[in-house]
């Protein structure tokens, strides 16, 4: 086996383990909100922020969460999933976590830290997966 062969399987494991992990990290996002019932306060909370159908993009928020993942985590849709957790988290961290500041504990509460880690993990993913043009003839 070649070094080229050898680093190209290292890099294929890496990448399956990082989308494992960053699935099991957003799926628990959806389903702690699902099975405590935090759901429709999300939604309220979305409400009085100004959205509009609040409980709406609550449900479609851990409806992603939950069915996307498992889809994630198999290398399906990586691109398309990625890119549209990335929009509902830095969305979240406009809305919750910027304003906290930068550490979610420590020196702060509630910062944006992870929300900026999960960001670019899953756009390094969607970058990674994303389709290539053809090369030119």
């Amino acid at each position: 086996m070649s070094n080229q062969t050898a680093g190209d399987q290292r890099l294929t494991t890496a990448l399956l383990i990082l989308r494992i992990v960053l699935a099991g990290l957003l799926a628990a996002h959806g389903w702690a909100r699902l099975l405590t019932g935090g759901v429709e306060p999300f939604g309220g909370w979305l409400d009085s922020q100004g959205l509009p159908f609040g409980i709406g993009i609550a449900a479609a928020v851990t409806a992603l969460e939950i069915l996307g993942t498992p889809l994630l985590a198999l290398g399906r849709w990586v691109t398309w999933l990625c890119l549209a957790y990335c929009a509902v988290y830095v969305t979240g961290m406009v809305m919750v976590h910027l304003p906290a500041g930068w550490f979610v504990v420590g020196l702060g509460r509630n910062g944006m830290e992870y929300s900026a880690l999960l960001i670019v993990c899953l756009g390094l993913l969607a970058w990674v997966h994303a389709p290539r043009p053809a090369p030119a003839a």
